[in-house]
C-alpha cells in the first residue's frame, strides 16, 4: 500500500520542522530543493532595498519537479535518494538515502509545500496539509535568530529579508490557503495529528 504524506508549509521561521521532528515520522526537507547559488534561472528582487539580489522566496528559485519526483517515489517505493543543501555554501553538497521503512506516513516540510499540494491531493497521496503560522513578530525573531545562528548570510541582509518576510506574511498564507493547506498553530496541528492516528 503506497505511504501517504503530511504537508506542513508556512513563513520561514513558524516552526515547520520543529513540528515535523515533534510528529516522530521521516521527513522530506523540501528547502533541499533549492536551485545553486550559480543557477542563471534563479530570479532576483526587482525593488526595495534588496533589489538586484536573489529572491530565495520565490517559487522559480526551488526545483519544484525534483521535489515531486522525490516525494512521489517515497509514496510508492518508501525510498528514494535526496539533495543535501547547504545555505552558507549556496548550493548542494552531495546527495542521501531517504527511506521510510515501516512507517506508511510521512511528512513533506518547506516554504514552497503549497507548490505541491494541489498534485499530491489530485494523485491521492495526500494525508493533510497545514500551513503552520505563528504571530508576525514572532516569526520575524524565530527566523532571525536562527538564520543568524547558523550564518546563513550577512547580518544585514538577514535584517532586511526578514522584514520584508515579516510584512509579507498575510500573503504567503493566503497563498498556502488558495492551494489547499489549513491554518495552524504548531501545537494545533500537532493535536489534530497526533488525535487522528491514535487508535480508535
Amino acid at each position: 500500500m503506497p505511504a501517504r504524506v503530511i504537508v506542513l508549509a508556512g513563513p520561514s521561521g513558524a516552526g515547520k520542522s520543529r513540528l515535523a521532528q515533534r510528529l516522530g515520522l521521516p521527513v522530506l526537507r523540501l528547502d533541499d530543493f533549492y536551485k545553486d547559488g550559480d543557477d542563471p534561472t534563479l530570479p532576483t528582487i526587482a525593488t526595495g532595498a534588496n533589489a538586484g539580489l536573489v529572491d530565495w522566496d520565490h517559487p522559480d528559485s526551488w526545483l519544484h519537479d525534483d521535489a515531486l519526483t522525490a516525494l512521489t517515489a517515497l509514496c510508492h517505493h518508501g525510498t528514494t535518494e535526496v539533495p543535501v543543501y547547504e545555505i552558507a555554501r549556496n548550493g548542494r553538497c552531495g546527495s542521501r538515502p531517504l527511506d521510510l521503512g515501516r512507517s506508511s506516513l510521512f511528512v513533506a516540510e518547506g516554504i514552497f509545500a503549497p507548490e505541491i499540494v494541489p498534485e499530491c491531493r489530485r494523485a491521492g497521496l495526500l494525508e493533510a496539509a497545514f500551513c503552520i503560522t505563528q504571530r508576525p513578530v514572532v516569526t520575524f525573531w524565530r527566523r532571525l535568530t536562527r538564520d543568524l545562528r547558523e550564518r546563513r548570510k550577512p547580518p544585514v541582509m538577514l535584517l532586511r529579508r526578514g522584514l520584508d518576510l515579516m510584512r509579507g506574511q498575510r500573503r504567503v498564507v493566503a497563498h498556502a490557503v488558495r492551494l489547499g493547506c489549513e491554518v495552524a498553530t504548531p501545537d494545533e496541528a500537532y493535536a489534530r495529528l497526533s488525535a487522528e492516528r491514535s487508535p480508535r
